[in-house]
């Protein structure tokens, strides 16, 4: 049988019983309460599935990539036409692959990588938690096979394979980071993507073949928009959570979400809610965005930074406002250990950076971000915070491009960031800016000691005279 909706089936739709199985009603205000939590720990998601629908499951879709189980690879960095994903890097060619891992473990397999070139391989679970990684910071460059499984397999760690990964979710993403040194060095990296392999478990060992998992039918994603408001959006988290057990340590909050309807493959048809039990839902949803607006006013003012909004499960303590603003600041953002994005959304005087103004950025001689890999500032048009097309065809400042970079008089770093040109003079250092809003990424990948322990801290972004 397919695993579908429910919600779907008419007539079946009206049962979102508020109150749970005894039928006992809640109050508004307890509704309220519990569709605000509800909407806060299942928005990364309901977001990670919009993306990971268009990029494996919707053929038709021009985002689309390949079909679960199967590897594919950008041989180039991303640009102002890749718009699936919000704030992208544009340093590392990526290699996607959208994992299904109902009927069997699949296994990676990485080559050799010269020393000096970073990798990194991100696992990604259904709820957004980067729970393992490997690559040149976390396993090294001498490759090897990792075998990635579900919450359901059982066995012990196959021959050949140095150890096995356990997922909490059937389904996740893998996320290959290549580093491309400058655009002559794209053929290296196209050598290296075409070694990675991802294998199904049984045929890596010459085994037997599993039976298929049941098909899926997989149902539309809500438009971004559309999840910032519409109830359809607890429909899609219910057929979420059927990919998602609960853990042991979440099993009070599920059947708390249980009490007003949602929960693993339970049906919810928000037109079948009575008037105030909607707006209940409704006002929930008003106060989960509330919430994140002032956590994002702790982030602009750096009391918040990137490294506390992603990370393992253990690593977020259940704090889901944080997983929450991680998917909606910049998904699939790395955990600290791996990289760090210090963001400028304002400048030093506390105002929305705007193309209509002229900025700088200065680092003092020997104060550049500390990096074991290397480190770049990364400009995004907002709000949809996708890469800003210009005229130079510049969407980053990086460690690779140092050689061509104009130095201060005491040999520090200034970077203009302005829509018009700086003069030929600086232009090596410009970083073009659209004419309206925009906000600024740095990312230091393997960052230095002193770049997580607070030694070392990001210069300010000040208007220029």
């Amino acid at each position: 049988m397919k695993v579908v909706l429910r919600a779907l089936v008419a007539g079946v739709a009206g049962l979102a019983l508020v109150g749970g199985a005894d039928g006992a009603d809640l109050a508004p205000e307890t509704v309220r309460e519990i569709a605000r939590e509800a909407y806060v720990y299942g928005y990364p998601m309901v977001d990670n599935y919009r993306i990971q629908y268009a990029y494996f499951q919707d053929e038709t879709d021009p985002e689309f990539k390949a079909p679960r189980n199967t590897l594919f690879n950008i041989p180039r960095v991303f640009t102002p036409e890749d718009k699936a994903v919000q704030t992208p890097n544009s340093d590392t060619p990526y290699s996607w692959i959208g994992l299904d891992l109902r009927a069997e473990p699949v296994v990676f397999t990485i080559p050799p990588i010269a020393d000096g070139r970073y990798w990194s391989l991100q696992l990604i679970d259904l709820y957004t938690f980067n729970f393992a990684y490997l690559g040149s910071r976390a396993t090294g460059n001498d490759g090897g096979s990792i075998a990635i499984a579900g919450p359901g397999w059982q066995g012990d760690t196959p021959a050949g394979v140095e150890a096995v990964i356990r997922s909490e979710t059937d389904i996740l993403l893998g996320l290959f980071r290549t580093q491309l040194f400058n655009p002559d060095d794209l053929d290296n990296v196209k050598a290296i993507q075409g070694q990675y392999r991802v294998q199904p478990l049984s045929t890596f060992l010459g085994a037997v073949t599993p039976p298929p998992a049941p098909p899926v039918d997989w149902i539309a994603p809500l438009a971004p928009e559309a999840q910032r408001s519409s109830l359809d959006f607890f429909g899609v988290l219910n057929f979420l959570l059927q990919f998602a057990p609960a853990v042991p340590s979440e099993a009070a909050l599920r059947e708390r979400f249980a009490s007003i309807g949602v929960g693993a493959g339970l049906p919810f048809d928000p037109d079948a809610l009575p008037p105030d039990t909607r707006a209940a839902f409704e006002a929930g949803i008003v106060d989960a965005w509330a919430e994140f607006d002032a956590l994002k006013r702790e982030v602009d003012a750096g009391r918040v930074t990137s490294g506390d909004l992603f990370g393992t499960r253990d690593y977020l303590g259940g704090n889901y406002l944080y997983r929450m603003a991680g998917a909606v600041l910049g998904i699939y953002g790395n955990s600290k250990e791996e990289a760090i994005y210090p963001a400028y959304f304002v400048d030093a005087d506390g105002q929305l950076l705007d193309g209509a103004n002229r900025y700088t950025l200065r680092f003092a001689p020997g104060e550049e971000p500390p990096a074991n890999s290397f480190w770049s500032l990364t400009l995004y048009e907002m709000p949809a915070s996708l890469l800003s097309d210009n005229p130079i065809d510049r969407y980053l400042l990086n460690s690779p491009m140092l050689g061509d970079f104009v130095r201060d008089a005491d040999g520090g770093l200034t970077f203009d960031i302005r829509h018009d040109g700086p003069g030929a003079a600086r232009e090596a250092n410009w970083l073009p800016a659209p004419t309206g809003p925009f906000a600024l990424v740095m990312r230091i990948y393997w960052p230095k000691a002193q770049a997580l322990d607070g030694r070392w801290t990001p210069p300010r972004l000040r208007k220029a005279n």
